[in-house]
């Protein structure tokens, strides 16, 4: 078979390529207007010499002990009764008697 020009050179396709990236301009530090693009962020600055309230902070991190407890608490109690509920509705479905435990209490009479 006699090879053409086309059938010897590879295809655009099959070529490796080498792509050149630039590195993007960088913008000026300062705005051309003179004003600085971020809000001004005195307002959450401390005032110098000024004191932290510490038992404030004592009294909102107990606060929020708390309530991280209670709802870990809660969290363990909801998952005690749905395990509860669980064997419970397993026992009634395969056909048991005497699945809810019956309390029985000596003193009587």
């Amino acid at each position: 078979m006699a090879m053409t020009d086309r059938d010897s050179s590879p295809s655009s396709d099959q070529e490796a390529r080498v792509l050149k990236f630039r590195r993007p301009e960088r913008p000026e530090r300062a705005p051309a207007n003179g004003r600085s693009p971020v809000a001004d962020l005195a307002k959450y600055e401390r005032a110098p010499g000024g004191t932290d309230d510490y038992r404030h902070r004592m009294v909102v991190n107990l606060v929020a002990l708390v309530f991280v407890v209670a709802l870990i608490g809660a969290g363990l109690w909801l998952a005690d009764t749905m395990v509860r509920m669980r064997h419970d509705q397993d026992c009634y479905l395969s056909g048991r008697r005497g699945c809810s435990p019956v309390e029985v209490s000596k003193d009587r009479w």
